[in-house]
C-alpha cells in the first residue's frame, strides 16, 4: 500500500512566485481573543473591555493583532514548513491595515517571495515568504514578511515516523519483492 506522510516542502519544492492558499478558514471567537489576549499577559482594553471598546473609534472590542499573526502564519505550516524547518529567521513588514472581528473568518495565504542556499549551512536554504490574512470578504487584515531556514531534501535528518508499522527491520534500500531482505 503507497503510504504519504504530510509535510512542508523541501528547499527544492519552493518555487518563487506561487501562491499557497491555507484552507479551511478560521473563524474566530470572542473566546479566541480573549484566551490569547489573557495568555499572552496584554492588558489592552481594546481586546478586553467591552464598555471602553464600545467609546473607542471601532465601537467594539477588535480582535488581538499579534493572534491574527499568529494565526496567518499557523495556518501555512502544514502546507509549506511541517517537518522541513530548520528555524524561523524573522519578520519584517508586518501590518495590519483592517480590524478583525468576533465572528469574522479569517483566510490565509502565502506567496514565496524568494530562495537561496544558505552560504553558511551546507544542505539548508533561506526561504522569504509573504503571509496575507484575509476576512471572509476578501479584506486584508495581517501583511507579514517571514524568513525560514529550511532543509534540501537530500540532507534532511527527518526522522522515521514513530508511528509507522514495523518493517522487520529492513534498511534503507527496502526489501524485494519476496519480503526478504
Amino acid at each position: 500500500m503507497r503510504e504519504i506522510e504530510q509535510r512542508g516542502l523541501y528547499y527544492e519544492e519552493f518555487e518563487p512566485e506561487t501562491r499557497y492558499l491555507h484552507r479551511p478558514g478560521r473563524t474566530v471567537t470572542e473566546a479566541d481573543n480573549v484566551l490569547f489576549t489573557t495568555l499572552t499577559m496584554n492588558t489592552q482594553a481594546l481586546h478586553l473591555d467591552a464598555a471602553w471598546s464600545a467609546r473607542q473609534p471601532f465601537g467594539e472590542r477588535l480582535v488581538n493583532s499579534m493572534f491574527t499573526l499568529a494565526t496567518i502564519v499557523g495556518a501555512s505550516v502544514t502546507q509549506l514548513t511541517q517537518g522541513t524547518i530548520v528555524a524561523n529567521l524573522g519578520f519584517s513588514e508586518v501590518s495590519f491595515p483592517h480590524p478583525l472581528h468576533h465572528g469574522d473568518t479569517l483566510y490565509s495565504e502565502t506567496v514565496v517571495l524568494a530562495k537561496r542556499l544558505s552560504a553558511s549551512r551546507p544542505g539548508q536554504g533561506i526561504v522569504t515568504l509573504e503571509h496575507t490574512g484575509r476576512n471572509q470578504d476578501g479584506v486584508v487584515v495581517a501583511t507579514a514578511t517571514r524568513q525560514v531556514m529550511v532543509w534540501c531534501r537530500d540532507v534532511s535528518p527527518a526522522a522515521a515516523d514513530p508511528g509507522a508499522p514495523d518493517t522487520g527491520g529492513a534498511d534503507a534500500a527496502g526489501s524485494d519483492a519476496d519480503g526478504i531482505l
